[in-house]
């Protein structure tokens, strides 16, 4: 028996209910892996039960201001530890009712499977109702959690929540009074009722309680947690629901009367919470370690926008694990500037830096708290990458006409509304052609007014206009070896230029020192 009620399923995820209905399409495969959002995706979901749910909300970020904020305002409740551990203890008995639930096709015994699917009602009706009380009493502030606990105040309330907690109780405390004994002389065992027969197990533990010399091992037989049922227990339930049918048999009853004692409306938003926990578990161990999170600003009408102290979600996932620092860096583009053209040493950070842009912006659109002490951000129709790939054999086309091909696509579907992050393309010809095909690409991006990151080793590309902004990546100034992988705004210095001019020709100081060694 499920109970249901006239008025609106709420939602976690979208005001008015919608749930994930106004989300977009799956970006494209090649944007996910270039950007590492398949990493964090992986990462975030694990092997959750509602995997699916949260990666197809982690993959499909929305456009809407006001499903953003909505998101937004249930995490930041959560960040309150009252109300984290009422919703995670939640989490944790519905995590126990869907198990039972999912065990009982695995039963053989049909006692047993009544047993356990009473055992999951009770630990249903103990969720809800406590959930229920706990919020009420909590200083919620999101309309998400809001809503949540209206509807739970309800629930409890209905009459049909009242019937199945009732019939709940009822059941568990007559199987609790049930006492039986048993009697086993060679293969025959014997079930009868228990009519006060003195407990031997009380009267041997007496005896032998005066030879107890503090802490001994414990050689008690330790049951499985899995709640398998051999033939031998099977029979034993049995002649114990011979025994005592008026209490087996109400038993019986209360499994097809309560059926689908699991609220719909309930369950969905069990399911929806994984979104907001697993993402709040993932960040925990970079909180913990000092690196900043924020909730950015999203717009979808102005493009000045900005990040202080971001970094790349993915890379710092695996050096906060490492013990290993986390360089932070920061952006901002302001009245005509649309593209960041980077520049400068190679193996300094600039393809970081590229994907930290492309994974601040597609997370902002999930609603999840983003890398950062604040960010403004856009919110695009579409975002495109065109990172270097390696060269397919198979592929008839060389990579020059590949990389032509590609951003001819990105461009022709690309709009005015779109965000282009461009990672060390026209490397496989030379300098002037680089330069020239360069010039055209961001021309295009300039004349379409879309957001993007250019990554470059051909300087000139950092002055092309007001609409461009140039910034580079640096060393340490005693020592040009050495990369601080920290990115600032400054014109380009050549350096890179050099340094891949060098490099083609197998003059530099590491290319010199293998030929010149003896």
């Amino acid at each position: 028996m499920a109970v249901r009620h006239a008025s609106a399923a709420p939602s976690l995820l979208s005001p008015g209910g919608a749930g994930a209905q106004a989300m977009r399409d799956r970006p494209d495969a090649a944007v996910i892996s270039d950007l590492h959002i398949d990493q964090i995706v992986d990462a975030v979901a694990g092997e959750r039960e509602e995997r699916d749910l949260i990666a197809g909300l982690l993959y499909q970020p929305v456009r809407d201001a006001a499903t953003i904020a909505y998101r937004h305002e249930v995490f930041r409740d959560l960040e309150d530890p009252a109300v984290s551990e009422v919703i995670a203890r939640f989490s944790g008995q519905m995590s126990q009712v869907q198990a039972h639930l999912r065990q009982l096709a695995d039963m053989r015994s049909g006692r047993q499977r009544e047993g356990w699917f009473l055992d999951a009602a009770s630990i249903y009706c103990d969720a809800v109702r406590s959930l229920a009380a706990d919020l009420d009493t909590q200083a919620i502030t999101s309309a998400g959690l809001s809503a949540f606990g209206d509807y739970l105040a309800r629930y409890v309330a209905s009459a049909d929540f009242a019937r199945l907690a009732s019939d709940t109780g009822s059941r568990k405390s007559e199987l609790a009074a049930i006492s039986y004994q048993i009697r086993i002389k060679g293969l025959r065992v014997e079930v009868s009722r228990y009519d006060g027969e003195p407990d031997y197990s009380a009267e041997i533990e007496r005896t032998f309680a005066r030879f107890q010399q503090g802490a001994v091992k414990d050689y008690r037989v330790q049951y499985r947690t899995w709640p398998g049922m051999n033939h031998l227990g099977a029979q034993i339930v049995d002649l114990v629901a011979r025994l005592f049918r008026d209490e087996f048999a109400a038993l019986t009853e209360f499994c097809g009367v309560h059926t689908r004692f699991l609220d719909p409306v309930i369950a969905q938003l069990d399911r929806e919470l994984q979104f907001y926990l697993s993402y709040a578990e993932y960040i925990g161990p970079m909180r913990s370690a000092g690196l900043p999170f924020c909730y950015p600003q999203v717009s979808a009408s102005s493009k000045e926008i900005s990040a202080h102290d971001t970094f790349d979600l993915a890379l710092a996932t695996k050096l906060t694990a490492a013990g290993q620092p986390v360089v932070t860096n920061e952006f901002h583009l302001a009245g005509p500037e649309r593209v960041i053209v980077v520049s400068g040493p190679n193996q300094g950070g600039k393809t970081t830096f590229a994907r930290t842009f492309g994974q601040l912006h597609h997370l902002a659109g999930t609603g999840c708290p983003v890398p950062g002490m604040d960010a403004r951000l856009y919110a695009y129709d579409q975002l495109f990458t065109h990172f270097e790939r390696e060269e397919d054999l198979d592929d008839l086309t060389g990579r020059l006409e590949d990389d032509l091909l590609r951003i001819q696509k990105a461009l022709l579907a690309a709009t005015g509304d779109s965000i282009v992050i461009m990672n060390e393309i026209f490397t496989s010809t030379t300098v002037a052609d680089a330069r020239f095909l360069g010039e055209k690409v961001l021309t295009k991006v300039i004349e379409l007014g879309m957001l993007g990151v250019y990554v470059t080793f051909v300087d000139e590309l950092a002055s092309l206009g007001p609409a461009v902004v140039s910034m580079a990546s640096t060393i340490a100034p005693d020592n040009p070896a050495e990369r601080t992988f920290k990115l600032v705004r400054k014109p380009a210095d050549g350096l890179a230029y050099a340094l891949a001019i060098a490099a083609k020709h197998g003059v530099t100081y590491g290319q010199l020192k293998k030929r010149l060694s003896p």
